[in-house]
């Protein structure tokens, strides 16, 4: 029995799409590449996501860090944890719900994004441990005492 709209059967019955277009309704998605379990499936829930708890983890340790008034060190920290994700999820074959795109992806956003925050971090006034010289030319309309 076909009940797809657009498959139809075959000489044996069994449906085949009649054409290369994807259906109209979606009934299920793919889990992402890398997205199964990153420990065993007896394991207790916390330790089947440990990728995503450790990121987590780090971020909320920033983001406290930055509430006490260590806006560097915490928005370094944040930014070190999303670069942990990237590595966690170039490095092993399973990341849980650190998975949300292709590995590709996920890699690329939580690296630049992580890089992002460690420099905006580094250059954050007053007293930036990182210059960039052409920031100064660039933004030469600012007041400077």
């Amino acid at each position: 029995m076909v009940t797809d709209a657009v498959s139809a059967p075959d000489a044996d019955g069994v449906p085949r799409r009649a054409t290369r277009r994807f259906p109209r309704i979606t009934r299920d998605t793919a889990r992402p590449e890398g997205g199964g379990r990153a420990a065993p499936r007896d394991a207790p829930a916390p330790a089947r996501q440990w990728p995503i708890l450790a990121v987590l983890a780090f971020v909320g340790l920033g983001l406290l860090l930055t509430a006490l008034d260590a806006f560097r060190f915490g928005t370094i920290l944040i930014g070190v944890a999303l670069l942990g994700g990237a590595v966690m999820r170039w490095a092993l074959p399973d990341v849980g719900m650190l998975a949300v795109r292709s590995r590709f992806t996920d890699m690329i956003t939580y690296g630049v994004l992580g890089l992002a925050i460690v420099l905006l971090a580094m250059m954050a006034q007053p007293h930036p441990w990182l210059e960039i010289p052409f920031l100064d030319d660039t933004l030469h309309f600012t007041v400077r005492t």
